[in-house]
């Protein structure tokens, strides 16, 4: 774009700093924010995330996605498939474990949904990342954790963990020994970590458009493909209108796996 491009770090809260740095910036296109899904998780775990998905920002286009998915350890006696992992949860109740990125994660939130789905009663893990939830799957020291093709593939081919199912409508290109959670006998489980780029609500809709092509550009190119290929990540390019229908949805997804999980709001 001929442009100079300063990426602006700033953790915390879950994103939520970053977050309400870029929904209180002049709504021009010169201010955009690369949000993943807790851009709409937060707004139903957090009482006040003092920004609104919709009016806040004006989607432009999803970049690049990946599946969350189940991992245990691959010595469990019920590790051969989801239905296996699943009738021993249902035999004991309130026994078996699951990791995730902590409270209010999309790690958390899929686990939740999958718990749900599936009608079993699992002792929820939380952790700062994932990375220290996978590791102790690996250990032995709680059983499944909810993670990320790109974090988990390493060990996934070292033996040491194992997928039992992908969060995806259909089996993923990057994955496709991996069976969906329907396939696993749990319907509706269908949850990708996609990050995104939204600008300030109120973007002119010409800069929004030109902001838009020039992301669906970058993404045609085959180095881009590759490159997103090797950290486990699928390209998007979605429509700004797809995309703001994707927010809507999720929205009203959350709120209510929130509600149907009795899960406190921060």
């Amino acid at each position: 774009m001929g442009q100079t491009v300063v990426v602006d770090n700033r953790p915390g809260a879950a994103s939520l700093i970053g977050t309400q740095i870029a929904a209180n910036a002049a709504a021009d296109g010169y201010t955009l924010l690369l949000a993943d899904s807790g851009l709409t998780i937060n707004i139903a775990f957090f009482k006040d995330p003092k920004y609104d998905a919709l009016k806040s920002f004006d989607p432009v286009s999803v970049v690049a996605e990946a599946p969350y998915i189940l991992v245990v350890n691959p010595g469990l006696p019920y590790a051969g498939s989801l239905k296996d992992f699943v009738a021993a949860a249902k035999a004991q109740p309130g026994k078996l474990t699951i990791g995730s990125a902590g409270g209010g994660s999309g790690t958390h939130m899929t686990g939740e949904l999958f718990r749900l789905r599936a009608g079993i009663n699992m002792i929820h893990v939380p952790y700062k990342s994932v990375g220290p939830a996978m590791s102790d799957v690996v250990a032995g020291q709680i059983q499944s954790t909810i993670s990320t093709p790109a974090v988990s593939l390493p060990l996934v081919k070292a033996g040491r963990l194992k997928i039992l199912a992908a969060a995806v409508p259909k089996r993923s290109r990057l994955l496709p020994d991996v069976p969906t959670f329907a396939e696993g006998g749990v319907p509706d489980v269908n949850v990708s970590n996609w990050y995104s780029i939204v600008s300030v609500g109120g973007t002119p809709k010409p800069v929004v458009k030109r902001l838009y092509d020039e992301i669906v550009r970058a993404l045609a190119a085959p180095d881009m493909v590759d490159r997103l290929a090797v950290s486990g990540l699928e390209p998007g390019g979605i429509t700004p209108e797809q995309f703001r229908r994707k927010i809507e949805e999720e929205l009203v997804r959350w709120k209510r796996v929130i509600k149907d999980a009795g899960i406190k709001q921060e």
